[in-house]
């Protein structure tokens, strides 16, 4: 079983597109997988639940909801718990965790279940080179990342440890539950929940691998979200940081 993982705040003009094509990719007869999609809409204002609520009669759909706003780290911790608790077959069960915004194309799914299928029990997501239009601050940004990191950039076991498409086998997942019961990841800043995670889950994987993938910022259907000194800035705090190790004063 694959569970396909959707943090969701105000999507509700790329949620629709992308619950659509993802019905298109995972029913593919050259690829047909048992899945189920688990989206939580954390405290949307827009009208994403009345859109996802259309879906649930063509799709294994199980929405969760949360009133209060938890922010993306913590969204995706409850999510990937919902997988656990679901699974009956741990060792062979997956998670899959993108962003609904359209910004990264769901046909890599198709990538990160066959290289999980190989072996591997954490595949990660690798941003190919900018070359097509990317938001300036983006940019640079993700230029000045591995400098803001340090070690903790170098040593990381994967060479995007930013992007959070990811799959994730759940015997990872459940054996770095078993072991330490806080948030999987809890940063409301994207990058830094996705290092967290990383960090949380590497421990328990015998094999990480990665897969490329692009990004489409010519896509999105809103405003970015993005703020780069934000992110720096939360970024900072992991400076020199080990793998195996939460960022000191880290308030996740």
């Amino acid at each position: 079983m694959i569970y396909i993982c959707l943090p969701v705040h105000d999507e509700a003009r790329t949620v629709g597109p992308l619950m659509w094509k993802l019905r298109k990719i995972l029913t593919d007869p050259e690829f047909r997988r048992d899945f189920q999609l688990v989206v939580l809409d954390d405290a949307s204002t827009d009208d994403t639940r009345a859109v996802l609520e259309r879906y649930r009669t063509v799709l294994p759909l199980t929405i969760l909801t949360s009133d209060e706003r938890l922010g993306y780290g913590r969204a995706v911790d409850r999510l990937l718990r919902e997988a656990v608790e679901r699974t009956p077959y741990p060792k062979r069960d997956a998670a899959v965790v993108l962003q609904a915004d359209f910004t990264e194309d769901p046909g890599f799914v198709v990538d990160l279940v066959k290289t999980i299928e190989g072996g591997a029990d954490i595949v990660a997501g690798t941003r190919a080179d900018l070359d097509e239009p990317t938001p300036r601050s983006l940019r640079w940004a993700r230029r000045a990342a591995p400098w803001v990191l340090g070690r903790a950039h170098r040593d990381a076991p994967v060479g995007d440890p930013l992007c959070g498409f990811r799959a994730y086998r759940l015997i990872v997942a459940k054996k770095a539950l078993r072991d330490d019961d806080t948030p999987l990841c809890a940063s409301d800043e994207p990058w830094a929940a996705n290092l967290e995670l990383l960090s949380r889950m590497t421990p328990h994987a015998r094999r990480v691998e990665e897969t490329p993938l692009a990004v489409r910022y010519a896509l999105l259907a809103r405003p970015s979200r993005f703020k780069a000194m934000r992110a720096l800035r939360t970024l900072f705090r992991y400076r020199g940081g080990r793998w195996w190790n939460a960022p000191e004063g880290d308030a996740a």
